[in-house]
């Protein structure tokens, strides 16, 4: 009783699960009747036994149960190890045991309530409201001074900040497609290369100014050099004007129609740029081959490409799609982190189209970000194209301060794929059966399908 007392807040949810459990198994299986009394108090009798023992260790392991939120980051094998170690009577490998059941329950429980994958999909939450977007919509009524201050910073940012952006984003733009458009008309020479980094250097330079971007880069050393293919983290589309603000690159891309396919096709005049049709882009290996191709010259310009597929929320790294390391060459890896401060940069393409998005980045204070130029990386002898992304991403999130997520940012749309699923229960089998009795029965079954 002692022991029972000293059961902690975070604790006592685990408990109850337990118990309650276990108490509705025996009572769904065997109804509570005259005939049955017996039989049906003497399993309520060893079932209550079972608990007593989970409970008595949950309370003397905390430490392996710190609560639902807070992860351990142990190996399936680790934790069932744990719960078995704990049991009255001994589990040999190669049976199954119930409390087993209790690992893919808690983390059942943890994916409901802190989902790793859907939280990386939302703004970064800040430790002071920064007179922007805000979580609390009745924040700023807290007191007239506040209310006084927020009001002011609403009159700046929309009647003096964002004429002056919106003029120097469309001096931008029109710049852009004007300059690299007769460039195009010069004949293939490095005059025309020399003249197309100009114009390219000066517009995105000009559209950062209208974001009031202030960028700091590191290790400028390390920067991409021709014929190869820098990879970074993907947060915002603004991504490619922070970094071509420091550099050009060819940009990889779908072909689009309106103003933005005419921004390509002006681009793709004076600078070899990978723009492909929609069709094109479901072909793996054509896109392959043309990417393969581009980095073959060494004389074109570094490839910019954001391995991730989709933005993540400036405080993660999510996992690499390998197509980008399978065309080989040098990978020039760049790690970019925003200030959430002074504007949130993270485009939630579920919540905000474009302009709403480039209506709030316009409208912040400013976009504070910092940019570091990671050593060059090659693949080394015997790592698959998978292994060497991985690589790649975590060196970027080391170097960004960011956390290196193993999940797939495609699950912000698609469902878990059922490789995955696979995976879990292969792992599970392999445990409880033993590796090497599952591989003997292998054979067996296809042979039995066919």
């Amino acid at each position: 009783f002692y022991n029972l007392a000293q059961i902690q807040v975070d604790t006592v949810p685990q408990l109850v699960g337990v118990y309650f459990t276990l108490y509705i198994q025996s009572f769904l299986y065997i109804p509570h009747s005259t005939d049955f009394s017996i039989i049906f108090n003497v399993l309520h009798l060893k079932i209550s036994d079972y608990a007593t023992h989970s409970v008595i260790y949950l309370c003397c392991s905390s430490l392996l149960f710190p609560g639902l939120i807070q992860r351990e980051g142990g190996s399936m094998e680790q934790e069932m190890g744990e719960l078995r170690r704990y049991r009255t009577q001994s589990i040999s490998r190669g049976e199954f045991a119930l409390s087993d059941s209790f690992y893919f329950y808690r983390k059942g429980l943890e994916s409901i309530v802190d989902d790793q994958v859907t939280q990386r999909f939302s703004s970064e939450e800040l430790v002071s409201w920064n007179l922007l977007t805000r979580t609390n919509h009745n924040f700023h009524y807290i007191s007239l001074r506040l209310t006084i201050i927020w009001g002011l910073g609403v009159i700046i940012r929309y009647c003096v900040l964002f004429p002056l952006r919106i003029t120097l984003a469309i001096i931008g733009i029109s710049w852009l497609v004007i300059g690299t458009t007769l460039v195009g008309f010069l004949p293939n020479r490095r005059v025309k290369n020399w003249l197309s980094e100009l114009v390219h250097l000066m517009c995105y330079r000009i559209c950062a100014r209208g974001l009031s971007a202030t960028i700091q880069y590191h290790n400028k050393n390390n920067k991409p050099q021709k014929g190869g293919i820098c990879v970074a983290n993907h947060t915002s589309p603004i991504d490619i004007v922070i970094l071509a603000n420091d550099g050009c690159y060819a940009m990889v891309g779908q072909s689009h129609s309106g103003l933005m396919g005419v921004i390509q096709r002006s681009m793709v005049r004076s600078c070899p740029h990978v723009w492909f049709e929609r069709s094109e882009m479901r072909d793996r290996h054509a896109v392959t081959s043309r990417l393969r191709a581009h980095v073959a010259a060494k004389r074109n310009l570094p490839i910019l490409i954001f391995p991730e597929g989709t933005c993540i929320n400036n405080t993660s790294v999510m996992m690499f799609k390998k197509g980008s390391f399978e065309i080989g060459g040098t990978i020039y890896p760049v790690a970019i982190k925003y200030d959430p401060r002074f504007g949130d940069a993270f485009w939630n393409s579920a919540k905000y189209n474009m302009v709403s998005y480039l209506l709030r980045m316009m409208t912040s204070w400013a976009i504070v970000v910092n940019v570091w130029y990671l050593p060059p990386m090659t693949r080394q002898e015997g790592e698959d194209a998978t292994k060497f992304a991985n690589r790649v991403k975590s060196a970027i999130a080391h170097q960004g301060g960011l956390l290196d997520m193993a999940w797939d940012g495609s699950l912000k749309r698609d469902k878990v794929k059922e490789e995955f699923k696979e995976h879990q229960q292969k792992m599970y089998s392999s445990m409880v059966v033993g590796t090497k009795a599952r591989n003997s029965q292998e054979p067996h079954t296809e042979s039995t399908k066919s």
